[in-house]
């Protein structure tokens, strides 16, 4: 994960809080967060290399396919839940979206933006949208939606999930003024705050 987004995540969740991250990886950001604020985290990953990098870096992991269900952690209460980079990747991103949002206070979600004006031209010309963490082939990429900043900033609305925070982020990862005048077509990736109404 780039450490400009990893930064952003870091400054959402609070202190000393109670942290799950859903497709969690290798269980980096995971651990930089335990790292610097103490967090008590736990990681859902369905990748069974992924889960062992997790466990070698210390980082609590379960295996649990995301799509099949949360409810084994509804009594949990955790103050922020954390979905890097994976929602697009769903089924249903908006039963995963309000299960997470029933899991705790608030949620972070990272999508990549198959609206930016790059993926745009490769759809036109017959070519597999690429942003710069997807894969250039089709058959690589886990993505099930085609989803763009405007695709997901819908949906939180129709889901009455309120977005208290978003960043936007160019084709280096990094913030601009340029790419927040027009995020769905400039942007690369969405990294929202967000809370149930």
């Amino acid at each position: 994960m780039a450490k400009k987004l990893t930064k952003i995540i870091t400054a959402w969740v609070p202190q000393d809080s109670k942290v799950i991250d859903f497709g969690c990886g290798d269980g980096s950001l995971l651990k930089e967060l335990i790292d610097s604020k103490k967090i008590l985290g736990y990681g859902v990953e369905i990748n069974n290399k992924k889960i062992e990098e997790c466990i070698a870096k210390g980082v609590p992991v379960i295996k649990q396919d995301i799509d099949k269900g949360l409810h084994e952690f509804e009594s949990s209460n955790f103050d922020i839940s954390i979905m890097a980079r994976s929602i697009q990747c769903l089924k249903d991103p908006s039963l995963a979206l309000n299960r997470m949002l029933k899991l705790s206070k608030r949620c972070v979600v990272t999508l990549p933006n198959l609206g930016y004006w790059k993926c745009r031209i490769n759809l036109a010309s017959g070519k597999m949208p690429v942003t710069p963490e997807l894969p250039s082939s089709w058959h690589e990429t886990e993505n099930i939606h085609l989803c763009t900043i405007k695709d997901f900033e819908s949906l939180c609305k129709e889901e009455d999930i309120k977005i208290k925070d978003k960043v936007f982020l160019n084709s280096k990862g990094k913030q601009s003024k340029v790419v927040s005048i027009s995020p769905n077509l400039l942007a690369t990736e969405g990294v929202y705050l967000l809370e149930k109404e």
